[in-house]
């Protein structure tokens, strides 16, 4: 029986646990630049011995940044080999938090804010206006691969600058037609 598609970390974590698939550590590493490896070895040390599990966050930020916006299995079992982690710990992490994507997509991350203080000050608007804008749906690059619009986000924690955005995590908020496309039309 195909269970059809799945997300690639929780595909890999999954892997492992069938028979005859190869073992995490059969699985080949990716390498991980120098200045990932020195950005994660700043976070580690923020943190005390024995606690590398606290840098998991920043570490595959890193790694995502330096990889063109997504992360790969290989990468994820990079971090958690370079952190001595298991990989699922990894896998977690990547799957559960919106800024992690495991899927190739645009340079620029766009998120349109649709919580309750957004929502009653025109987010629903602003983000009908970015797919029109764009000509794509949340979770989908444009054809040139230089934005992706994220899935819908609940809350961006910007309430009182509703409607906003958020774009390479930097926030622009009371939003009008006209600053999103200022924003959106600056983006190279």
């Amino acid at each position: 029986m195909n269970p059809g598609p799945s997300d690639p970390a929780a595909d890999a974590a999954g892997k492992a646990a069938q028979d005859g698939a190869p073992a995490p550590e059969a699985r080949r590493t990716a390498e991980l630049a120098p200045h990932v490896c020195r950005e994660i070895d700043r976070w580690v040390a923020k943190f005390p011995p024995e606690r590398q599990r606290s840098a998991v966050l920043s570490s595959l930020r890193a790694a995502q940044e330096h990889n063109h916006g997504y992360l790969t299995v290989e990468l994820m079992d990079a971090v958690a080999a370079y952190l001595a982690l298991p990989p699922i710990q990894v896998y977690e992490v990547a799957s559960f938090y919106s800024m992690f994507e495991t899927h190739p997509c645009g340079r620029h991350h766009v998120s349109v804010c649709t919580n309750i203080s957004c929502y009653l000050r025109g987010g629903e608007q602003i983000e009908a206006y970015v797919q029109k804008k764009l000509g794509i749906r949340p979770g989908q690059s444009t054809a040139d691969g230089r934005i992706f619009l994220k899935r819908e986000e609940e809350c961006l924690a910007a309430c009182t600058g509703a409607p906003m955005m958020m774009v390479d995590h930097v926030y622009y908020e009371q939003l009008t037609p006209e600053k999103v496309d200022q924003v959106l039309d600056a983006l190279e």
